[in-house]
């Protein structure tokens, strides 16, 4: 049964996002030349973090999609494609190739791993069962990918599948930042799933598949229809039955019509951008924290973004995300070990977490967070800092109210938008005059820039970022893009309001409005 990300989602009702079971199969083909001829281009583009200034700006026209990590190897990020054979394995991996453009991506065909056969085999050869997991070298397979794993070049075996050997002209293959390996049995064994950082499942309707092969098997190969029948009832169907689809329940995301479901591919290519995106950041910052991406997350962040969102759907979406980053800063808080008594009489061994803590939420946006934090921490004390953004990027304090014992405080920062990150530095500023030790505080966001990444983690590398997605960047107006806009306004229903508002303090440092 298929599961869609979210109901509100109707036009991605296509992707069916599943982790289940069903439906029926083929075997195996020779992957399309022209799969392996656009994966062998190097496509690569780079985050340079030293052309980031601390206003928050980017010189040229790089786009932080990915980076190559200075001092020491960074892991790849290897995608599994299975399914039967004609089931648009081939095709889906070329679209994913295609909108990688910024990337070096290879691909790995399971079929070039076949074991040649021996003379006696020959004879039979139509006897010989290619769609049965020990017709494949798994262990070769597996030296090849933990090799690019680790950042080793290697030989991928050239198999001739008109002799039914392999070749010596062996394909080198370097590392790259994306790696696909397609094969109709590549879900098999756990090891080789254990590599993997994603697992795509394509499923097609076993007519169509049926049908493509049949063309294919008479076109390209020369064989009469009996022939092809005659293997696909013999072979191709039973190995579906029995080793290929049962491997179905081990993927993350199971694509419908293959090849001809644009909207899966687009999801996926956004999915595979923002992890290469946060993967690189989180090694240059090891201060920042995203948490981990589900499609679930994906989908509430389409709602949020979405300029169509009316007021109700953003706050409801808005205040899920929050609530997850909230709970995932809390679990950065120190502890100590504690033991209960359970209602069986049993000891439980468990944790105890800080109970000096309070929570700043920057005005207006960060008010949005503090629900959720008093829905998480029962009594917490949350004070509130002003930072005028207009004109001056956010450099002038206006105002604040902090709990005075907030020196010996655990603080949570609330601000929904990470962008250039001067607000942030005027905050965190402020509570480090206040006493508070910069391990104590935990920058909570829903969405960062790296250009803000990079200014806060730099000026103060002990304080802790939390988020839920790095985006692209900023544009010329310092505004994050892809964004979400004005996020108070959004939150609070106020489209007309205006960040320049007037505001001005008494004599008592209290704001006021004009």
């Amino acid at each position: 049964m298929a599961v869609q990300i979210l109901p509100t989602l109707s036009k991605l009702a296509d992707v069916e996002v599943e982790f289940l079971d069903q439906y029926m199969g083929s075997t195996s083909r020779p992957v399309d030349d022209e799969v392996l001829d656009a994966a062998t281009g190097v496509h690569y583009s780079a985050l340079r973090l030293e052309e980031l200034n601390m206003n928050g700006s980017v010189s040229g026209e790089d786009q932080p999609t990915t980076s190559g990590v200075e001092n020491g190897h960074q892991e790849p990020f290897v995608i599994g494609v299975a399914g039967g054979a004609s089931s648009g394995k081939s095709t889906v991996c070329k679209m994913i190739i295609d909108q990688l453009r910024d990337q070096r991506v290879v691909v790995v065909t399971q079929e070039s791993f076949y074991y040649g056969l021996s003379d006696e085999e020959l004879v039979h050869v139509h006897d010989y069962n290619f769609d049965h997991p020990d017709a494949f070298d798994t262990e070769l397979l597996l030296s090849c990918m933990e090799n690019l794993k680790h950042g080793k070049a290697v030989d991928i075996p050239n198999y001739n599948f008109k002799t039914y050997k392999s070749v010596a002209s062996a394909r080198k293959v370097n590392p790259s930042d994306v790696i696909i390996l397609e094969g109709i049995l590549v879900f098999h064994d756990s090891r080789v799933r254990d590599l993997m950082n994603m697992k795509i499942f394509v499923d097609t309707d076993a007519d169509v598949r049926l049908t493509r092969r049949i063309r294919r098997d008479t076109i390209e190969k020369g064989r009469d229809i009996k022939t092809v029948l005659d293997q696909y009832s013999k072979f191709v169907k039973p190995a579906f039955e029995d080793f290929i689809l049962p491997t179905k329940k081990y993927a993350d995301i199971i694509i419908p019509r293959g090849g001809d479901n644009d909207v899966a591919i687009d999801l996926i290519v956004q999915h595979i951008r923002t992890k290469l995106g946060q993967h690189d950041l989180c090694k240059v910052h090891p201060n920042l924290y995203v948490i981990q991406t589900t499609y679930q997350i994906r989908g509430m962040h389409t709602i949020i973004r979405d300029a169509a969102t009316t007021t109700h759907d953003f706050i409801f979406y808005a205040d899920r995300l929050i609530r997850l980053v909230v709970e995932h800063g809390l679990g950065h808080l120190p502890f100590k070990e504690k033991q209960v008594i359970t209602p069986t009489g049993s000891v439980y061994t468990g944790v105890e977490f800080s109970k000096r803590l309070c929570g700043i939420s920057v005005i207006r946006s960060g008010e949005s967070m503090e629900n959720a934090l008093r829905a998480c921490c029962k009594g917490i004390k949350i004070g509130k800092i002003l930072i005028h953004r207009e004109g001056d990027n956010g450099k002038q304090l206006i105002y604040h109210n902090v709990p005075k014992d907030i020196a010996n405080r655990h603080v949570l920062l609330l601000d929904p938008i990470l962008g250039t990150g001067n607000s942030a530095v005027q905050a965190i500023s402020l509570l480090l005059k206040k006493g508070v030790q910069e391990t104590n505080i935990i920058f909570l966001n829903l969405i960062s820039a790296p250009q803000g990444v990079h200014v806060v983690s730099k000026r103060f590398p002990r304080v802790k970022i939390v988020t839920s997605e790095i985006d692209f960047g900023l544009n010329d107006d310092f505004r994050v893009i892809p964004g979400m806009g004005e996020f108070g306004d959004r939150y609070f229903g106020t489209d007309d309001y205006q960040s320049s508002t007037p505001f001005f303090c008494d004599e008592k440092n209290r704001v006021r409005l004009l």
